[in-house]
């Protein structure tokens, strides 16, 4: 492995905020593990970056956790190790709890969101504790969690509280975690363009260009940040919106508009 070449593994690669941190990361001369579940799209997403031959793809379902601890396992063999890794993969669903079907689209959302992060790092773990023992001060395991994950919104119950559960998850792992040298790091995006919010029918403030959203969650990980919520616009709302009382929460956001639910 060249010397100081970043080891980078991330889960949602395909497409969106995976694709464009694949993307920031490539161009900084990162060898690359990516994970999604469409072969042919992550081939298509290799051939783009620079350096291809050195990526490794693995097509699989991050709810099959056996295939994605193999998947861990293949890359820090072939990688020499493990630097960063990146739990990016989740699904958003309009969920309603007066529907009982939508108890299955909880179910799915919570597997994919929140298991399958603990998933993701769980095998890359025991590696990075042993580098960060002789030395290695750059291990990082970066949980994607959401500004919707703030305060519980109307329509996004099953959305909302997995992204929450990840920014607990993640504060309770970087504690465990911080007398070893492995920094967490959550990153709690607002809204960014890609085909997650696009289907969004309704006002977007501070939509960020997934590029863009990309550079900065980069910087982010590489200083060690615990948690920042990206664009920083969106940081300040997020710090009202923990400050409103629940009457006035109630008020603004009743009539708040709804993600469609799947029929």
């Amino acid at each position: 492995m060249a010397a100081n070449r970043l080891r980078v593994f991330i889960t949602g690669a395909s497409s969106g905020l995976g694709a464009a941190l694949a993307r920031q990361y490539a161009q900084q001369g990162a060898m690359l593990g990516l994970v999604a579940r469409r072969n042919e799209v992550l081939q298509e997403l290799k051939a783009t970056l620079p350096n291809a031959d050195q990526h490794r793809i693995y097509a699989l379902d991050v709810n099959d956790h056996a295939a994605l601890a193999q998947a861990a396992a293949d890359f820090i063999q072939s990688a020499q190790g493990i630097d960063v890794v990146i739990a990016n993969a989740g699904i958003s669903r309009g969920t309603l709890t007066e529907y009982a079907e939508d108890l299955q689209v909880f179910e799915q959302v919570f597997a994919t969101n929140v298991t399958a992060t603990v998933a993701t790092f769980s095998p890359f773990i025991p590696t990075m504790q042993a580098q960060a023992a002789a030395g290695q001060t750059n291990c990082r395991l970066v949980g994607i969690g959401s500004v919707a994950g703030i305060r519980g919104l109307p329509g996004a119950g099953a959305y909302s509280a997995s992204k929450s559960a990840v920014i607990s998850y993640c504060e309770s792992l970087r504690v465990e975690l911080k007398m070893s040298g492995i920094k967490v790091v959550t990153i709690a995006p607002g809204y960014i363009d890609t085909p997650m919010t696009q289907i969004n029918d309704y006002a977007m403030p501070f939509l960020m260009p997934a590029e863009k959203f990309a550079a900065s969650a980069v910087a982010t990980i590489d200083a060690g940040c615990s948690y920042r919520v990206i664009p920083w616009q969106m940081g300040v709302v997020a710090k009202v919106l923990r400050l409103l009382p629940n009457w006035a929460y109630d008020f603004l956001f009743a009539n708040a508009p709804r993600k469609a639910r799947k029929l």
